[in-house]
């Protein structure tokens, strides 16, 4: 879990989405044709608070699957950590006795990420499976069903990111010197940085478009293709997320202790 607090702080100090400075936008090419190194993607997914369900002893609750042959089961990785509370709340009706000794416990993605590598190459090893909002979920069907796309074809994660300009160009900020294309989690949290953007290029107001991917694309995309284009996503979670892991930093000498 320190880990977890320490890349959230480190992230939030030198990204700062919230007041960054919205610098133009920039080309690439698309995602199924990106890669990145095996540690840049670490380096990507630390930052990036998930919340899974772990016994009292920290294994991840596993759920089984019916008909899988290798009887591996599926552990949640949940991208919210009131959906991961609910889930809690939900099995004190229906298991009380396990639900007594499970609890919500924040996860980088980095950890998920690596863990889930290393399983691959373990027989019966647990899955994972990310379970977004569904209010994300629903956003994203919108966005492709106002675009003429079929909203029922989108499975996974959402992630949404904004295009701009007569090229539809990935509107970009910028972080430590460099340009970044945010990918945020949260589309109203997109939504804000674009009224900024409106702000501050009216010229271009009309033109802004959101696009929404889905995350397990892109981290199979990180381990397959080869294309450097890559390295100016960063993954954005919600800011409810950071909050809360930040709140769990212990308090300076002589400072109250923050609370959840």
């Amino acid at each position: 879990m320190k880990s977890v607090i320490k890349s959230v702080i480190r992230w939030s100090a030198t990204l700062g989405v919230v007041g960054s400075t919205i610098i133009g936008t920039t080309t690439m090419g698309a995602l199924e044709v990106l890669a990145l190194p095996e540690q840049q993607i670490l380096q990507k997914l630390g930052p990036v608070p998930m919340f899974t369900i772990t016994d009292n002893k920290g294994a991840p609750l596993v759920a089984s699957v019916p008909d899988q042959k290798d009887k591996s089961g599926v552990a949640g990785v949940f991208i919210n950590r009131q959906d991961a509370q609910a889930f809690i709340d939900r099995l004190k009706q229906k298991n009380p006795e396990l639900a007594k000794n499970v609890r919500v416990v924040p996860v980088s993605l980095a950890e998920v990420y690596k863990l889930e590598q290393t399983n691959k190459k373990k027989p019966n090893s647990p899955n994972f499976a990310f379970v977004p909002g569904q209010q994300q979920v629903d956003a994203a069907k919108t966005l492709l069903q106002q675009s003429g796309q079929k909203p029922e074809q989108f499975k996974g994660t959402p992630l949404f990111v904004a295009k701009a300009g007569k090229e539809k160009g990935y509107l970009t900020i910028k972080q430590a010197d460099q340009q970044v294309i945010p990918f945020f989690f949260n589309k109203t949290e997109l939504q804000a940085m674009l009224e900024r953007f409106k702000k501050q290029k009216p010229d271009l107001a009309s033109t802004i478009e959101i696009q929404v991917v889905n995350l397990e694309g892109v981290l199979q995309a990180m381990q397959t293709r080869n294309d450097q284009g890559l390295s100016q996503i960063v993954l954005v979670p919600p800011k409810e997320s950071i909050d809360f892991v930040r709140s769990l930093q212990p308090a300076a000498p002589n400072q109250p202790a923050k609370k959840p």
